[in-house]
């Protein structure tokens, strides 16, 4: 398991992100706009695949990643009528499709990068019309949902998945307040997964913290300052005190993952600095989760209980990280002599180098590309 992890230097580049739909109510007419990777719409990778390079249709993939912004717009208009057959829009319970007007495409780039398209559809709906309701099918994968209608300062904003259907959207009123256990649940849900299976970096820096500890009890102490510091910056991120930009939160978290892990071969003794070092990394890693939350969205009703529910998830996430590593490492090598000469020092120049790679690759995405 642990070295499954570390085989996978360039998931990121081909995670599979979900779609952000966003509608916009001016009666009577609707907006539908789609930020998503068509390309993987196209191809048919599956959103069971947690990276594209899993899917069996990936060479297709790839290929339509090299195309032009042009001869990427011909391939969406084919397939136009595939993309709206997979839409379900209902208003008072009838169907209503939206046709496609606008696509809007980078151009190629960064072939490693997936590239996020925008669809623009528009619809109709009847002046009087009370509700609306909105799925995705399973197939184009999960999409954060967000509403807005003209006349009213609120976005609603929902997370669904695998083809579920939204919660009424009614018109004047929003949608309907889920209970602070529903939103529990979700967002417990959602911290969890953005740590085990798609957080690539935070598993890099967590297992970066076990390597260099074979006891539990410094383990657990540099684990909790890592989750009191990004729960600090991720709070204050999300009520607007304090943020950084991604340009400057994202390559520094790379290099976070670089330094732990550089210091793992550095030292066989856990210095006293250390949980502080960890606390300052958290502060940005917290601002990292911050930028996830912002995209999914937070429920005005159970704001605060969505907020601590994503840190239990998100801890509860490290903690099976740490679990999963010791289970199938720790059990049988951490007693044997050549343990740090043949494991912690070659696993943990793995995990730095791949850090230093993507401190690069993020500062030439963010500054020198632009």
């Amino acid at each position: 398991m642990l070295l499954w992890f570390l085989l996978l230097p360039c998931a990121q580049a081909h995670e599979i992100r979900p779609a952000v739909v966003t509608v916009t109510f001016d009666r009577p007419a609707f907006d539908i706009e789609i930020s998503t990777n068509v390309e993987a719409m196209i191809a048919g990778v599956s959103p069971k695949h947690a990276d594209t390079s899993e899917s069996p249709n990936a060479q297709t993939y790839d290929s339509l990643r090299r195309l032009s912004a042009d001869l990427l717009e011909k391939k969406i208009d084919e397939f136009a009528p595939a993309l709206i057959k997979g839409l379900s829009v209902e208003v008072d319970g009838a169907r209503v499709t939206p046709e496609l007007v606008e696509v809007r495409i980078p151009e190629t780039g960064d072939t490693k990068l997936a590239r996020i398209s925008t669809l623009h559809l528009r619809g109709s709906i009847p002046p009087v019309a009370k509700e609306f309701r909105w799925s995705l099918n399973r197939d184009l994968g999960d999409n954060v949902l967000r509403l807005r209608e003209k006349g009213r300062n609120e976005t609603a904003s929902v997370w669904l998945k695998s083809g579920e259907w939204s919660d009424p959207y009614v018109f004047g009123a929003g949608l309907r307040a889920r209970g602070a256990l529903e939103v529990a649940a979700q967002y417990i849900g959602l911290g969890f997964t953005h740590i085990l299976p798609k957080g690539l970096d935070h598993i890099l820096f967590v297992l970066g913290l076990y390597l260099l500890s074979t006891r539990w009890k410094p383990l657990l102490v540099q684990v909790t300052s890592f989750t009191i510091a990004h729960s600090i910056t991720l709070g204050l991120s999300i009520y607007g005190i304090f943020s950084l930009p991604a340009s400057i939160v994202e390559p520094l978290i790379a290099l976070s993952i670089a330094y732990v892990a550089i210091e793992n071969t550095l030292t066989a003794k856990l210095h006293a600095w250390r949980p502080v070092v960890v606390f300052g990394f958290g502060l940005l890693h917290g601002m990292g989760f911050a930028g996830v939350l912002q995209e999914i969205g937070m429920p005005r009703s159970e704001f605060l209980t969505a907020l601590i529910s994503f840190n239990v998830g998100v801890e509860l996430g490290q903690l099976s990280v740490i679990t999963l590593a010791f289970l199938t490492t720790g059990l049988w090598l951490r007693n044997k002599s050549w343990y740090r000469r043949g494991f912690v020092i070659p696993v943990s120049l793995l995990i730095a180098l791949i850090g230093l790679y993507w401190t690069g690759e993020r500062v030439y995405d963010y500054w020198i590309a632009v």
